[in-house]
């Protein structure tokens, strides 16, 4: 058995304000050392509720952990190239198959290809056509994981231009049809696929739209 993070390190980044403060100090005779964090709850790897997009939906602390953490299945997308529309086609061809209600994880390896510390890493990243995001809605899964900003109108936020919302199209077809979105993975070129089990479990923040969250795969143990 072997224990893989995928996780982002939620630490100082360009996207995202995000403070750690400290106190105490244990050299100086403190008995505690105490952490504060301030940091988005959509920023880093984390998990959307659908409360992120619909009003009145439920928020993060009602996602049911069997959406997050379970069987996952592996597309591997790694040659897809910079700037790329990934549709259906491609997809099915990564698909290695499997039953409804597991997580399907995206793993297009992109933090090998882009720093995600940098504006490139958004920027130029593939992306996926509404065509591809209804495909993913068919095989019904619980879940869907990505390692790169699967929707293209995420590179225009950084440059503060909005779009209909409808071009967020993994938000406006699978998200919206209750199958949970799980962003922004890392490392996902040490799974050895293509199945693993992925516990994906978000914070508990009652009224919150979405948590960080610790994503790791324990490979050897899927079926």
């Amino acid at each position: 058995m072997q224990v893989v993070d995928l996780s982002m390190p939620i630490a100082p980044h360009f996207r995202w304000r995000t403070q750690l403060n400290v106190t105490g100090d244990i050299k100086a005779g403190d008995q505690f050392r105490i952490s504060r964090i301030e940091a988005a709850c959509h920023g880093f790897s984390h998990v959307d509720a659908q409360a992120h997009i619909l009003a009145d939906a439920p928020t993060i602390e009602e996602t049911p952990l069997d959406r997050v953490v379970g069987p996952c299945r592996i597309l591997r997308l790694a040659d897809a190239a910079p700037g790329e529309a990934i549709g259906p086609e491609r997809l099915a061809a990564a698909d290695p198959g499997g039953a409804e209600g597991e997580i399907l994880l995206l793993a297009a390896a992109w933090d090998r290809q882009r720093d995600p510390n940098t504006p490139e890493f958004w920027r130029d990243s593939p992306w996926l056509t509404r065509e591809a995001a209804e495909w993913l809605l068919a095989r019904r899964p619980s879940a869907v994981a990505f390692d790169f900003p699967q929707d293209y109108p995420i590179r225009l936020l950084l440059d503060g231009i909005s779009v209909p919302f409808e071009q967020h199209v993994t938000h406006d077809v699978v998200l919206r049809a209750g199958i949970t979105l799980i962003e922004y993975l890392v490392n996902t070129t040490a799974l050895a696929g293509p199945r693993t089990l992925l516990c994906a479990a978000p914070l508990k923040i009652p009224g919150a739209d979405g948590a960080p969250a610790r994503i790791f795969a324990i490979e050897g143990l899927a079926a």
